[in-house]
């Protein structure tokens, strides 16, 4: 998941425009080096984006995600009424478990890929959730759901401003956040969620992230959220900034809205084919288009890239084949952990398997790249 390309090479001018998260001064106090994202002031790194990304794979690091969209929702037909604006068939979740998954237009192409937390069903037969957007398409996603609901039946709230969020990530995530979480976060599985306290005040806690490792998701009052990270960085958290972020989802291989996922691309093209449930689910919008899609097969497909040593095929470079044009890379980057360079692109189909010999256009001159599995690189420490 989640919103649009992260510049990390040089510092963009900082206008007053930009919206600030509640623990903008934080980062401040920390000489973060700040940029804009989604029209937000945020982090793009602390220490180092380097230091930063080996924290979350070897030990743990904190990220300010306050900017993403947050919704709540209620309503006593709630799961039924989201089911026609996601491919993905909700009435399999219980209380407890989320689905990450898409918003489509007509044609299926990706308003924005989501996360929809079920909470289950309270004694009065009202069904909540909590649904996490991207920090771009917010407006863009709300302007979309609320009209798609009966307004009669189900409560929509916006608390994008009344919430911190704080993604807790990495192989000892948990054992950091345990000393202030009063349930006990040990049975919780990937993708579960509950609300507890952080710090003896209410709290929602997801086992979600964006980086490919274990951890969690926080989501707290503004200074409940201020004091957390305060206590998180104390006892030897890092502070990480959006250009870990890139890199860590990137080597995950995990798609970032509006770079290899956007409303023109639709998820059997994505390789997100997992969320598109066309055997147990009634219509949807853009059903039809990917029903098609499955029976003929898609032109186009997202595939991972390697290439050899630090040739770095970045966002917007053109793939090649037999010296012709045949697409264009979407994410890449040198990847830390692996120590060489990955990417993502589309191709047509045809060129989309594994092993396939391709180039990459780089400053002008071909270099060769490789086809290759995706993810690049898999976590032995992420929850089941």
């Amino acid at each position: 998941m989640r919103s649009h390309k992260i510049p990390v090479a040089n510092q963009e001018h900082i206008t007053e425009s930009l919206a600030r998260t509640p623990l903008y001064q934080l980062g401040v106090e920390l000489k973060a080096r700040f940029t804009s994202f989604g029209g937000w002031e945020m982090p793009v790194q602390y220490s180092g984006i380097i230091q930063e990304h080996h924290a979350v794979r070897n030990t743990a690091g904190m990220f300010d995600i306050s900017h993403m969209g947050k919704f709540t929702l209620q309503g006593k037909n709630l799961i039924s009424q989201l089911q026609p604006l996601v491919p993905s068939d909700l009435s399999r979740l219980q209380p407890g478990q989320a689905q990450y998954t898409v918003l489509l237009n007509p044609q299926a192409g990706i308003i924005d890929d989501i996360i929809i937390y079920y909470q289950g069903t309270d004694p009065t037969g009202t069904q909540k959730a909590v649904i996490i957007v991207n920090a771009a398409t917010t407006a863009k996603d709300k302007g979309w759901i609320l009209p798609h609901l009966d307004t009669n039946e189900v409560q929509f709230q916006d608390i994008s401003p009344a919430k911190a969020l704080i993604a807790v990530q990495g192989p000892q995530a948990t054992s950091y956040l345990q000393s202030v979480v009063a349930a006990d976060l040990t049975p919780v599985k990937a993708f579960g969620h509950l609300e507890t306290t952080v710090l003896g005040k209410p709290a929602f806690l997801a086992r979600t992230g964006y980086t490919g490792e274990d951890g969690f998701e926080v989501m707290v009052d503004p200074e409940v959220g201020i004091e957390l990270w305060q206590h998180l960085y104390n006892v030897g958290v890092i502070p990480c900034g959006l250009g870990a972020r890139d890199t860590l989802r990137l080597e995950a291989a995990m798609a970032l809205y509006g770079q290899d996922i956007d409303d023109t691309t639709t998820p059997l093209e994505a390789g997100l084919g997992w969320l598109v449930h066309l055997d147990t689910k009634d219509d949807f919008i853009g059903r039809e288009v990917l029903a098609q899609q499955k029976a003929i097969g898609v032109k186009r497909r997202l595939v991972g890239l390697q290439t050899p040593g630090r040739n770095i095929a970045r966002h917007g470079y053109p793939i090649l084949a037999a010296g012709e044009f045949i697409g264009e890379v979407s994410s890449g980057t040198l990847s830390p952990t692996l120590s060489y360079p990955i990417a993502l692109g589309y191709v047509p189909a045809e060129f989309a398997t594994v092993g396939k010999a391709l180039f990459v256009e780089i400053r002008g001159k071909a270099y060769p790249a490789v086809v290759v599995k995706r993810p690049f690189y898999r976590s032995k420490n992420r929850a089941s």
